[in-house]
């Protein structure tokens, strides 16, 4: 039983959708599908570059890297969060156990606990900005970036994997709701802006 709602919990993040972003605004924001989300600490030895899924996890600090459907941000020396595909959860955690295998390191499961919510649109950037103070041009968060921020009060893990407009916000189940209707609410302000 316990099994099962932790399986509906991770597909069904946000559960119903609350109302949609208005036709002309450009920007979509929605639920990301069901994934598997590990938070891996690890020291990596020195002249070691191990890969998971293809990824190096030597990959500059504030970066996100994809293979397939795996993605790799790391967030800190020592840290990263990875995502997959939900259905592969069991398979990606032996992965990383693998290729971690005598190096300390600790991997946890938190697909129970963090939201992963897509705005993408040529606006993208503007209605991210309604909450949240980083720079969001091309030139201080282009392509392959990941980042610790803030989007209003909450606190979330912002990501641009590829060149599209289109970006990742993480964050915890308990802001999930405040987050998304956030968002709700910064894409109306954006497209009112631009109709005056």
């Amino acid at each position: 039983m316990l099994e099962t709602r932790y399986r509906a919990a991770r597909a069904l993040p946000l559960g119903a959708l609350s109302r949609s972003a208005p036709a002309g605004s450009g920007v979509s924001v929605r639920p990301a599908g069901a994934e598997a989300r590990f938070s891996l600490r690890a020291r990596l030895a020195a002249g070691t570059t191990p890969k998971l899924a293809g990824l190096a996890l030597d990959a500059p600090i504030n970066t996100v890297g994809t293979d397939g459907e795996v993605w790799l941000a790391r967030l800190g020396p020592n840290e990263w969060l990875v995502g997959g595909p939900e259905a592969d959860a069991d398979l990606l955690q032996g992965r990383i156990h693998e290729a971690l295998a005598g190096l300390p390191h600790s991997l946890v499961d938190v697909s129970h606990r963090n939201v992963g919510i897509d705005v993408s649109g040529r606006q993208a950037a503007a209605v991210l900005n309604a909450g949240c103070p980083l720079d969001l041009s091309e030139a201080a968060f282009p392509p392959g970036s990941a980042t610790r921020t803030l989007l209003g009060k909450s606190e979330i893990v912002l990501i641009r994997a590829t060149a599209a407009p289109l970006y990742r916000v993480e964050c915890w189940r308990s802001f999930s709701t405040y987050v998304h209707g956030f968002l709700n609410e910064a894409v109306f302000g954006v497209e009112g802006s631009a109709a005056h």
